[in-house]
């Protein structure tokens, strides 16, 4: 044991600082890094409405809610919901506060319109969140089931390339020829 720790100071002290650097770096999560990932993930969008939605069917302001939701939102909703959250806590007029997103994501653009008309005509925001959630989940379903059926017609094609002159040289091609030699044996032709 006693062995164990003295080598373990030992290499402590010869990595030196940038030994214990590259430890930490490689220890701690990258900000950068989860924003692609979740840029990246097909379900974010309606993973970040749950939350949302959660948030405001516990009772939370929406003001609070949507800064609550931001940090596990994708990028382009995380802006939303901040400036939303933000402008909210300050005052501003709700139709402000859920302008119109410069990015035109279309998922972006059913939240705000939502909110705007939950702003307006005093509908409940947690409902309309949770389906707009659900959609984005079908929809993100749909896109991967189609992902799919294009995978498989185009893996389709080599496979045809490759088993069907397999098949005929193996399958079709033998039989014929057998046929072909027992007629010619038997003087029918």
């Amino acid at each position: 044991m006693t062995l164990a720790a003295l080598l373990l100071a030992i290499a402590a002290l010869i990595g030196g600082t940038d030994g214990r650097a590259r430890m930490r770096a490689a220890l701690t999560p990258n900000p950068k890094s989860h924003h692609k990932a979740r840029a990246n993930d097909p379900l974010a969008l309606a993973s970040a409405l749950d939350v949302l939605a959660a948030c405001l069917h516990s009772g939370m302001a929406v003001a609070g809610a949507a800064a609550a939701a931001a940090p596990s939102a994708p990028p382009t909703v995380a802006r939303v919901l901040s400036r939303a959250a933000d402008l909210l806590a300050l005052g501003a007029d709700p139709a402000t506060a859920w302008a119109t997103a410069p990015e035109g994501d279309r998922g972006v653009d059913a939240l705000l319109r939502l909110a705007r008309r939950s702003a307006t005509s005093g509908t409940a925001l947690a409902q309309g969140v949770s389906a707009l959630a659900n959609r984005s989940r079908d929809d993100a379903a749909d896109t991967a089931r189609a992902a799919a059926e294009r995978a498989s017609v185009l893996i389709a094609g080599p496979l045809g390339v490759c088993y069907l002159p397999a098949f005929f040289c193996l399958g079709i091609i033998p039989v014929v020829a057998g046929l072909a030699s027992d007629v010619l044996q038997s003087g029918i032709l």
